[in-house]
């Protein structure tokens, strides 16, 4: 079969489009013919060795969908090392069955980024009718995701974007305001009438991060799931009450995802939404297998908006 592998950490170079084994299925696991793998954030880590994913060599990602060799079922995965290729070997107990009626590839770009959301709006902090919420990347994956999804629980969206093509796309998603990000923390008070936001969601990282603790209200929510631009200046713990009594969490979706009843409950959800219409996956771009190079150059740039497919 074909995969990408990278030998070494690194940049985008690193990665090979070559020649790789056959996997060969072990107790308790299925071959699984891979319809289209997700393209996300924690493969760019993982190619880089920031604690992501497995040390090189190794092929990237772990998100994908596609059908199990020899019986033909329909399923997606989230956390499935070596997706990245034409074929995998999958622990039963990750795969979830795809609806009837959903594309696989809509399965697969489901399926990270819409439990991301899902657990963020829902237990990171569980957004109330009426409350401001700020969406950093508003038009990425996570971000539209995040925006229809708070509009379902009654929220209010404050979102971020950097041209107005994404300014576009987040007003599409439901966004009620759609800022630049120079000076959205000011922007963000004043849109709600000097009390600040109940809840800062950001994927962004280092530029965006103290300023988001400045747009929230008192004893407000700093979520910080990802770190686009860097990791964040450490912080000090005593700034929080500066800020107005403030909680920060830096949660990871294993946390939410730890057995295998709770992701076969998230992902269930997340792509009952969909299949339902209630929750719009938008796929910005499908590369070729041969071409994640490319993928993650654009993504790193942030040419990219909504989710990336890489298609065997």
């Amino acid at each position: 079969m074909r995969a990408v592998v990278f030998e070494r950490n690194g940049g985008p170079d690193v990665l090979n489009f070559t020649e790789a084994p056959d996997p060969e299925p072990g107790p308790g696991h299925a071959l699984v013919d891979v319809e289209a793998a997700g393209i996300n954030y924690m493969d760019v880590y993982e190619r880089e060795g920031n604690g992501y994913g497995r040390p090189a060599p190794a092929v990237p990602g772990a998100e994908g969908a596609g059908t199990v060799a020899g019986t033909g079922e329909r399923v997606a995965w989230m956390n499935v090392p070596g997706s990245y290729a034409q074929r995998l070997s999958a622990p039963r107990e990750n795969l979830v069955p795809v609806p009837d009626g959903l594309s696989l590839e809509v399965a697969a770009a489901a399926m990270l980024q819409g439990i991301t959301a899902d657990y963020l709006v829902s237990d990171s902090y569980p957004v109330q009718p009426g409350d401001w919420v700020v969406v950093h990347a508003a038009a990425g994956g996570v971000g539209l995701l995040l925006t229809q999804l708070v509009k379902l629980r009654g929220g209010r969206v404050i979102g971020t974007t950097s041209t107005e093509e994404k300014t576009a796309l987040a007003r599409e998603a439901g966004a009620d305001e759609v800022l630049g990000y120079d000076g959205f923390d000011g922007r963000v008070r004043e849109i709600t009438d000097g009390e600040g936001a109940a809840v800062v969601y950001d994927g962004v990282g280092r530029t965006t991060f103290d300023a988001g603790l400045k747009a929230l209200r008192p004893a407000g929510s700093m979520i910080l799931y990802g770190a686009a631009s860097g990791q964040p200046e450490p912080l000090t713990l005593q700034s929080l009450a500066a800020h107005g009594s403030l909680y920060v969490q830096r949660p990871t979706v294993k946390t939410y995802v730890r057995t295998a009843d709770m992701l076969q409950q998230r992902a269930r959800r997340v792509l009952d939404l969909v299949s339902t219409g209630k929750l719009e996956i938008r796929i910005g771009a499908r590369y070729p297998l041969g071409e994640a190079r490319r993928a993650h150059e654009d993504l790193e740039a942030r040419r990219t908006t909504g989710k990336l497919l890489l298609i065997p």
